[in-house]
C-alpha cells in the first residue's frame, strides 16, 4: 500500500451503498461521490430517494434507488440483494441512517420513546453491517463507514447518545474482527450541521409550551458550546472526512471513530 497513487477520481467504478441518502449529509454524500465516480446505490424509506437518483442519474452517474426501512432485517437484507442483483458486488457501505427525534431530559422519555431511538439510530446500522459482511468476506475486500456523532456526550437526547455509542462500539469491534478478510470499519462522529429544512421528519414533535421549547434550546446551546468554533458544520464539512474515511487514501484507518465537530471531541 506504501506506494499508492491518487490519480483522478477517487471511487472510479467503486460501487458504494449510502443509506438515508435522501436528504442531508447522505444527500451530499451522494453528490460527491458521484463526482468521483462511484456507481452507487442509494437507500432511504422515503419516496424522495428516487428524486435524487433522477438527478444522479442524468448528470451520468450510475445509480440505483431502493426504497426499504432499515430498522429491521429485512429492509438490510433487500439492500444487498438489490446492490448484488445490479453490480454483482459492494465495495463500500455508508451507514448514514438515524438522527434524535426527542430532546428533553432522560427521566421525560417513555418506553417507547427510547425504543424508538435506539432503533432509528443504532440497529440500521448493525443490521446493514450484518447484511453486507458476508459479500465483502467472500471478496476479500470491503469498506464500512459509519456516521456516528458527537452528541455520544450532551443533553436532552441520552438514548440518542446511547445509540451512537453503540455505533462507535460496534465500529471498533467490528474492525478487530474482520481486519484478516480485508475489511475497514471506522466512523466519523459528526457535530451539529446546518442543512436546508428537513423534507422528511424525524418525527420529532413541535415544542408544546415553554419548557419544551428550552429543552430544546439547551441542547442547541450545548451542541454550541461544546464546540470550540462555537458554530454548525456545513454538509460538505461533514461529507468531505466520510468520503476520506470511505475511499483509498485512508487505507491505514481502521477501527477509528474521527470526530466532526469544530473541536467537539464528543468522548
Amino acid at each position: 500500500m506504501s506506494n499508492q497513487r491518487f490519480d483522478g477520481p477517487r471511487f472510479q467504478d467503486r460501487v458504494m451503498v449510502i443509506t438515508g441518502a435522501a436528504q442531508g449529509i447522505g444527500q451530499r454524500v451522494a453528490e460527491r461521490a458521484a463526482a468521483e465516480g462511484a456507481r452507487l446505490v442509494l437507500v432511504d424509506r422515503a419516496d424522495d430517494i428516487h428524486e435524487v437518483v433522477a438527478g444522479l442519474s442524468k448528470q451520468g452517474c450510475e445509480v440505483i434507488a431502493v426504497q426499504a426501512d432499515l430498522e429491521n432485517w429485512e429492509g438490510a437484507e433487500q439492500v444487498t440483494e438489490a446492490t448484488l442483483k445490479q453490480f454483482g458486488r459492494i465495495d463500500i457501505l455508508i451507514n448514514n441512517v438515524g438522527g434524535a427525534i426527542n430532546f428533553k431530559p432522560f427521566t421525560e422519555f417513555t418506553e417507547a420513546q427510547i425504543a424508538a431511538e435506539i432503533n432509528r439510530s443504532l440497529m440500521p446500522t448493525l443490521w446493514c453491517c450484518r447484511a453486507v459482511l458476508p459479500t465483502m468476506v467472500a471478496q476479500g475486500s470491503g469498506v464500512i463507514v459509519n456516521v456516528s456523532s458527537v452528541a455520544t456526550r450532551g443533553i436532552h437526547r441520552i438514548p440518542y447518545s446511547a445509540a451512537k455509542g453503540g455505533v462507535n462500539a460496534l465500529t471498533e469491534s467490528l474492525a478487530f474482527e474482520y481486519a484478516d478478510a480485508g475489511i475497514r470499519v471506522a466512523a466519523a462522529g459528526i457535530g451539529g450541521t446546518e442543512a436546508p429544512p428537513r423534507r422528511i421528519s424525524r418525527g420529532t414533535p413541535e415544542p408544546r409550551n415553554d419548557t419544551e421549547r428550552a429543552w430544546f434550546q439547551a441542547h442547541i446551546d450545548q451542541t454550541k458550546q461544546s464546540c470550540l468554533m462555537k458554530r454548525y458544520g456545513t454538509l460538505d464539512e461533514m461529507a468531505a472526512p466520510i468520503l476520506f474515511l470511505a475511499s483509498d487514501e485512508a487505507s491505514y484507518i481502521t477501527g477509528s471513530v474521527l470526530p466532526v465537530g469544530g473541536g467537539d471531541q464528543g468522548y
